[in-house]
């Protein structure tokens, strides 16, 4: 049942970007950076946290899960902190998938060749 909710959930995510693609003038950069920001604000009223109760790994894989734990860093850093911390927070427990995009994307940018 685990995979089956996961599949409703990233689905539901990939329909609801899919639409706004189709029918809208958004780029796939605008659609990717206001579902960070969607995540961010499910997030900061615990919303989130429910849906990766119900959807378990569901929720964790698509882009919103990364506002998501954006948010947690933030509001952690600042528990920890102060205001200062907000950064502190968000470098601190996002730096690892960050430096893994940086450094997937320089390995694919030195293989792979443009076409134009």
């Amino acid at each position: 049942m685990n995979y089956v909710l996961a599949f409703i959930f990233a689905g539901f995510v990939c329909l609801i970007a899919q639409i706004i693609y189709d029918n809208t003038k958004l780029t796939p950069g605008h659609i990717t950076s206001l579902f960070v920001v969607i995540g961010s604000f499910l997030d900061l009223f615990h919303i989130y946290d429910r849906l990766i109760e119900i959807f378990h790994a569901g929720a964790m894989v698509p882009i919103t899960s990364f506002g998501h734990s954006l948010m947690h860093a933030a509001m952690a850093g600042v528990e920890k902190y102060g205001v200062f911390g907000v950064f502190i927070g968000i470098f601190d427990l996002t730096a690892a998938g960050i430096s893994a995009a940086i450094l997937f994307a320089f390995l694919a940018a030195i293989i792979f060749k443009p076409r134009s």
